[in-house]
């Protein structure tokens, strides 16, 4: 493994992400709002340790090949380093007081998870809030894959790290070049977050607030500038526009993209999205009719927070408009499953995805099946496609390693002082890249009272999350350093 030319990588992510703090230090400077010192600050030390890292780094022979032990390093490295000084213009802000606050943010953001420190949001300085929401939208689609559209050093070794960061079982590739399948994503993205942003601006919601919520809805992120979230505007207006547009940043984008080359049946034909779609209104259905009448005084009503709260914790948004921890105990039980489930593969969301579930619910039928006829041949499909054997024990580790993350994790969490259920409700939290948990850190809270270790822990369960699992923990395995 060539390590000069994964920190060469690593050292050119972040000079872009250098560069992506221009927006925020231009956004200071236009509203006055005293954090332009920081944000200069910021850049220029993240540009700085870039361009250090660049040149004191080496290309290996001239080799642009990356194979997939260096495509995992370079993906998990990298994140973890975007993190670390992402976390700058907060750590420099006026209102932050702590290191450990600014990394846990910023790590939140990068991973799209939308779980928050900050407990006086509105009182922030507007750029701060714009970078809040920018390094959401940066996470959403991922870094990498921007890399990829706009770095041709990396060459075709440029797979391995698509492989390694999309969050999908089975990346696709839209067109035979990777750079190409890089850029119509995020043209498909970036073209969704601006009709987002018009669609919230025609609605009444001033321009600044609308940019910041379409950047953190399309990356299925979280993050608002109003301490209460959505339910801030009280609308019917945004809540069914932003239910709408969760829905679809949880559907894999390559579908998004086959509806845009004329398949009116694309969304149809995907059995993923059948599951997906189908999964969101039964589950808005139930829990509509479970709050209708101990909580909601109309089924419309019900309806509406139902859809909204369903959409925001399955596409691991996280966005609030209710406080569902006052549901009835089945409503609450649903959501926290919902945790778990996650959107599509190939969307902006986390969780274990359902490509995943659908494979296991067909796995343990398949199993069951032979129990009853022994001899029988029988495959898995998915869209009329035999899964392999290969695939299939990939998806069971993964599962079964997410479980395995999330128990430790929440051992971990109560062994620090933490009562069970914010234990529990943490740790679904930040591994499925939610938001919002269960206890003292559900929606009508933040994480700000968790102790400095307990927020490292829940950051790295962030970055293990949206890097699906085996990127992460591949890097604890000894023989992954060896030659």
């Amino acid at each position: 493994m060539r390590r000069p030319f994964i920190l060469r990588i690593i050292g050119i992510l972040l000079f872009v992400l250098g560069l992506a703090m221009s927006v925020p230090l231009i956004c200071s400077l236009y509203f006055n709002d005293g954090a332009a010192t920081g944000h200069g600050i910021a850049m220029a030390v993240t540009m700085a340790a870039g361009t250090g890292l660049v040149l004191t780094s080496v290309k290996a022979n001239g080799q642009t090949y990356i194979n997939q032990k260096e495509g995992m390093a370079v993906v998990a490295l990298g994140w973890f380093g975007i993190g670390l000084f992402g976390a700058l213009p907060f750590y420099l802000a006026p209102d932050f007081i702590t290191y450990t606050d600014a990394f846990f943010e910023s790590v939140s953001g990068f991973t799209t998870t939308g779980s928050s420190i900050m407990t006086n949001i509105e009182g922030a300085a507007p750029s701060v809030l714009l970078w809040r929401s920018l390094i959401q939208w940066l996470g959403g689609m991922g870094i990498i894959v921007l890399s990829l559209a706009i770095l041709p050093f990396l060459g075709v070794g440029g797979i391995q790290l698509y492989k390694a960061e999309v969050p999908s079982p089975v990346p696709d590739k839209l067109t035979p070049r990777l750079s190409d399948s890089a850029k119509i994503l995020w043209m498909v993205y970036a073209g969704m977050t601006l009709i987002l942003v018009f669609f919230l601006y025609f609605g009444g919601m001033p321009l600044f607030e609308s940019v910041c919520h379409a950047l953190t809805t399309l990356p299925t992120g979280g993050f608002s500038p109003k301490n209460a979230s959505i339910a801030h505007y009280d609308s019917v207006y945004f809540d069914y526009t932003l239910t709408l547009f969760m829905i679809l940043a949880g559907i894999n984008f390559s579908l998004h993209y086959q509806l845009l080359r004329g398949k009116p049946m694309a969304f149809w034909k995907d059995s993923e999205c059948r599951f997906f779609l189908g999964l969101v209104l039964v589950l808005t259905l139930v829990i509509g009719l479970n709050t209708w009448g101990p909580v909601y005084d109309t089924f419309s009503q019900a309806f509406r927070f139902a859809g909204f709260q369903v959409a925001s914790i399955i596409t691991t948004t996280g966005f609030a408009t209710a406080d569902y921890e006052i549901y009835p105990g089945l409503s609450q039980t649903l959501i926290f499953f919902c945790m778990f489930i996650g959107a599509s593969a190939g969307s902006t969301g986390g969780g274990m995805k359902c490509a995943r579930i659908l494979v296991c619910c067909k796995y343990c039928y398949r199993e069951l099946f032979k129990l009853i006829h022994p001899r029988s041949v029988s495959h898995v499909k998915i869209n009329n496609t035999i899964v392999s054997e290969e695939l299939l024990r990939t998806i069971m580790g993964f599962l079964a390693l997410y479980l395995l993350v999330f128990v430790i994790a929440t051992i971990l969490l109560a062994a620090m002082g933490v009562d069970l259920l914010t234990a529990v409700g943490a740790t679904a939290s930040c591994i499925g890249n939610i938001g919002p948990g269960f206890g003292s850190v559900g929606p009508a809270e933040n994480f700000a009272h968790l102790p400095a270790a307990g927020k490292w822990l829940l950051s790295w369960c962030m970055l293990a999350g949206r890097l699906e699992i085996y990127t992460v923990i591949i890097l604890l395995v000894p023989e992954f350093w060896k030659k």
